[in-house]
């Protein structure tokens, strides 16, 4: 069976205490693990600004995972994420070969510099 490498980002109800909070995302790794996932990676944003208002709130608490798992997960994802009362947005995102590359790289620290910042005082 093929796995595809996806990342997703959820963002949980801010109001939740910590161990709430702990336990929506050990829920989420338990079902991805259930569903034949292999997490690589889980990340914890912390409570951001939202860009606009979701359900009264202005802020979230984000949390951002990456994982390898067959195709089927991410209708399996949606059908969870939408029964999930504490779990205000989702987005699933599947990897091709350049977003991978992309990714080996920053690990590795050996992005190439695109753009470089010059301090305004040395702008003509």
């Amino acid at each position: 069976m093929k796995k595809n490498f996806y990342e997703v980002t959820f963002v949980i109800n801010p109001v939740l205490e910590e161990e709430q909070v702990k336990e929506v995302k050990e829920n989420f790794e338990a079902f991805v693990n259930e569903k034949g996932a292999e997490i690589e990676e889980v990340e914890e944003w912390g409570i951001k600004r939202l860009a606009y208002e979701i359900d009264g709130k202005n802020s979230g608490y984000y949390v951002n995972a990456y994982f390898v798992a067959p195709s089927e997960i991410v209708s399996d994802l949606e059908r969870y994420f939408k029964l999930q009362e504490n779990v205000m947005r989702h987005l699933v995102l599947k990897y091709d070969n350049k977003m991978l590359k992309h990714r080996e790289l920053k690990k590795q620290g050996k992005l190439p510099v695109i753009f470089t910042e010059v301090p305004e005082e040395e702008q003509p």
